[in-house]
């Protein structure tokens, strides 16, 4: 069974985040609306997913992360198999670079 997740709610969770203006203003935000552990642990799959798009081996991965073998595991089937959040991501930090 799939659950529904997109709906008016997450459409406007979506256009708050759209609408910060800069890297202050998301954090303020982020404070606000998530709790700091939800937070962190977003950073860090995303850190996991840029590690193993660099071809880095779980073990590395864990080590310079602190991440589980089961969020590392769960971010790569993402990678593989997801809806190219990730990559989008990546690719822009890339760029900006």
């Amino acid at each position: 069974m799939t659950i529904k997740w997109k709906d008016n709610l997450t459409d406007q969770l979506c256009e708050a985040f759209l609408l910060m203006k800069d890297k202050d203003e998301m954090y303020a935000f982020l404070e606000d609306v998530a709790t700091i552990g939800e937070i962190k642990a977003l950073s860090q799959r995303l850190e996991v997913a840029r590690l193993l798009s660099k071809g880095l081996t779980y073990p590395q991965i864990a080590q310079k992360t602190g991440a589980s073998t089961a969020t590392i595991s769960r971010v790569k089937k993402c990678l593989e198999h997801g809806t190219n959040g990730y990559n989008i991501a990546i690719e822009r930090f890339e760029i900006k670079e």
